[in-house]
């Protein structure tokens, strides 16, 4: 069955249907060597080029959305290849899928990752447009007043920007150490640990518990994964008006 190209390109994972309608209308994308124009269908056996480059409409078709659910360990990627051989949360992932995952976690931290064989899906939830919470509990070394957690929820200007946490609650601890739970809805590299930084705190823990209304499982051990309901893949495509 015939797609609009635009829909084809966001669903193999290049990019967003929008980016994808601004490469058409600007005569980047071919078809079967055609140019071609918004609103032209393509099929996935045909040739598509973007920028004269052959891409693979069919790297990602599936009928069904799959979204996976991967409790990450610390110590592990989030990338496909690493020069230093290190070990790739890809390799903890079922096999017979292609997944796409949705925003990262640096080395050294842990908890939800989101995956999904949904190209479009995946490029919507991460859009800085979409404004969807991550809540991470964190645990900060250092002696934290009402002061502080009012300028992180004010907001400080960071080397990329304006960054703010949207939510800040305590979550326990003794001594020097104390656990935060903290909400942000950017996602820009190290954000969380940068925002604590910023005032001359040190992360020593950081576990991504929440994405959207997607929860951390309680039972969910490390570096295991478990598949989303039918009822909490509809719940995800609806929230960022996507049709399956």
């Amino acid at each position: 069955m015939s797609e609009r190209l635009q829909k084809l390109i966001a669903n193999a994972g290049y990019g967003s249907r929008r980016w994808a309608e601004r490469l058409i209308e600007q005569g980047r994308v071919s078809l079967n060597n055609h140019d071609v124009k918004l609103g032209d269908k393509a099929v996935l056996n045909d040739k598509v080029r973007i920028d004269g480059k052959l891409i693979d409409l069919k790297r990602y078709a599936e009928t069904e959305t799959k979204v996976l659910i991967l409790n990450k360990q610390a110590g592990f990627i989030c990338s496909n290849k690493d020069t230093e051989g290190r070990k790739s949360v890809f390799d903890l992932l079922p096999e017979n899928t292609r997944w796409i995952m949705v925003g990262r976690l640096d080395l050294n931290s842990s908890g939800l990752l989101l995956f999904t064989n949904n190209g479009e899906l995946a490029n919507k939830l991460m859009h800085p447009s979409a404004q969807i919470d991550r809540e991470y509990a964190v645990r900060v070394l250092g002696k934290v007043t009402e002061e502080h957690i009012k300028k992180l929820t004010n907001g400080v200007e960071l080397e990329d920007g304006f960054a703010k946490f949207y939510k800040v609650t305590q979550g326990g601890g003794e001594g020097a150490n104390r656990w935060y739970r903290v909400v942000i809805r950017d996602g820009r590299k190290r954000e969380v640990r940068r925002l604590w930084e910023f005032l001359d705190f040190k992360v020593s823990r950081l576990i991504r518990i929440r994405f959207g209304d997607i929860r951390l499982p309680d039972k969910l051990r490390s570096n295991q994964s478990e598949y989303l309901k039918p009822n909490q893949v509809q719940a995800l495509l609806n929230s960022v008006n996507h049709k399956d």
